[in-house]
């Protein structure tokens, strides 16, 4: 196809894996909608009509805007969020559901109808919501655990897999949840097979009881374009892991940004926030990737990933003051409820000090309220490794200012203030009023 297209072969083999061959972000700009043309026009002459969704590990900006412009298309799809495997990252994204993305950047959210291309991206692969952002930490190649029906610790595996499926069905989800089931590329029948007969019957009888649907790419990009003219915000819940672990999680996206909320061991923390911001150009809109490896990112706030080691996982972490000490504060099993449309709810029964907190997700904050009969001072600490490459440049009271990848963006509070304490940890977000509202609409005051 890249011959038809008028342009020479570079891969290693006839199919070649590596990101500036086998992906559209290799060529130039004018030669990917060369291959974009081919691509169809093979398509059309073998199925006798334009299909209306495309997937790839990645597809940039230009290609999927020529896509949609001259064939119509209504939906795409791309990778899970991953770190280094197979050399291509993709980190910081819209976690799990789908997108409108920016029009300079496609793994990029746009927060605004006219700066966004207007095909939903479907993130595939069905990604462990609980293991596979650790996975591989402190190294730079994550592993893959996945509904993919080859990996034995996941949709190969008949716990797994009946686990993923009934947190998919029950989670508060806000607006829809989704997975893609299936299997990438050429691992052929017989490393498929067992995974493949486990979920197969499993989807088709919770179809059957009117628990999911079953669609096809491009009927999920029409329904999704129907009802959402922006990107919606929508949540992945985890209320119970699997057998001999009691971590809970909780994915909650916006066109703003994301946020992880890890609770293990009783614990909670901030496991990952990452802002959007649609001016955020991604570098392979202007230049082809000449490296067999890719990265894409969006704003960091938390990387608990990145910034962590074995030794010393990062994240930001809810703590009180108890008879004079810094005191991790423990607490029961939350309870999360989607029931008011555009609001993510959790309330954490406390153990270690009698209360309840209560936190509240929209499209653009994050208000957090520690409800107690007793006064408690409590607050969030940011604890990294000492070499973690850090985006804060300025903590002020209200204000963080951050830079990444010559990007200026900032974090506000509403309520509450922020401060560098001395105890060594990166950042302390305090309460005022027993209540902290952060901001992370990057909206100027």
């Amino acid at each position: 196809m890249v011959e038809k297209a008028g342009l020479k072969w570079r891969g290693r083999y006839p199919w070649d894996w590596r990101a500036n061959i086998g992906f559209s972000t290799g060529y130039t700009i004018e030669e990917r909608y060369k291959l974009a043309d081919v691509y169809m026009t093979e398509f059309k002459r073998i199925f006798g009509y334009y299909p209306k969704s495309v997937g790839s590990w990645f597809i940039d900006a230009h290609t999927l805007n020529y896509l949609y412009k001259k064939y119509k298309i209504v939906a795409s799809s791309n990778c899970k969020d991953q770190y280094g495997t197979d050399g291509y990252t993709m980190w910081g994204g819209y976690w799990n559901q789908a997108y409108y993305p920016s029009k300079i950047n496609s793994y990029m959210p746009a927060q605004n109808a006219e700066n966004q291309i207007p095909v939903p991206i479907f993130r595939m692969l069905g990604s462990d919501p609980v293991r596979q952002y650790d996975n591989g930490l402190g190294t730079n190649r994550q592993g893959v655990i996945t509904l993919e029906p080859v990996y034995k610790d996941g949709g190969g595996d008949s716990t797994w897999v009946n686990w993923y499926f009934k947190q998919f069905v029950e989670g508060a989800s806000m607006e829809f949840a989704y997975t893609q089931a299936g299997q990438e590329n050429s691992f052929t029948w017989d490393a498929m097979a067992k995974g493949f007969e486990i979920q197969m019957p499993l989807i088709a009888r919770l179809r059957n009881e009117n628990k999911i649907k079953v669609e096809t790419l491009e009927q999920s990009g029409r329904w999704f374009s129907t009802h959402y003219k922006v990107t919606p915000a929508t949540s992945v819940t985890i209320n119970e892991d699997l057998p001999g672990s009691n971590r809970k999680t909780v994915w909650f996206n916006s066109r703003f940004y994301r946020v992880n909320l890890l609770w293990e061991d009783g614990n909670l923390r901030f496991r990952d926030i990452h802002l959007f911001n649609e001016q955020f150009p991604s570098v392979y809109e202007t230049e082809k990737a000449t490296s067999n490896e890719c990265t894409f990112f969006t704003l960091p706030i938390v990387d608990g990933y990145i910034w962590s080691k074995l030794s010393a996982i990062a994240g930001l972490r809810l703590k009180a003051i108890i008879n004079g000490k810094e005191t991790l504060i423990e607490g029961g099993d939350p309870v999360v409820s989607d029931a008011i449309k555009g609001k993510l709810s959790i309330n954490w029964p406390l153990k270690s000090v009698k209360g309840t907190l209560v936190m509240n997700l929209d499209a653009r904050q994050v208000k957090m309220k520690l409800i107690s009969a007793q006064p408690i001072n409590w607050f969030l600490e940011l604890e990294t490794t000492a070499d973690a490459k850090l985006p804060f440049k300025k903590i002020s009271p209200t204000r963080i200012d951050c830079q990444f990848e010559g990007m200026n963006y900032f974090l506000r509070t509403v309520e509450g203030s922020f401060a560098k304490p001395d105890n060594g940890a990166v950042l302390q977000m305090t309460p005022k009023n027993n209540t902290l509202i952060l901001d992370l609409s990057g909206k100027k005051i």
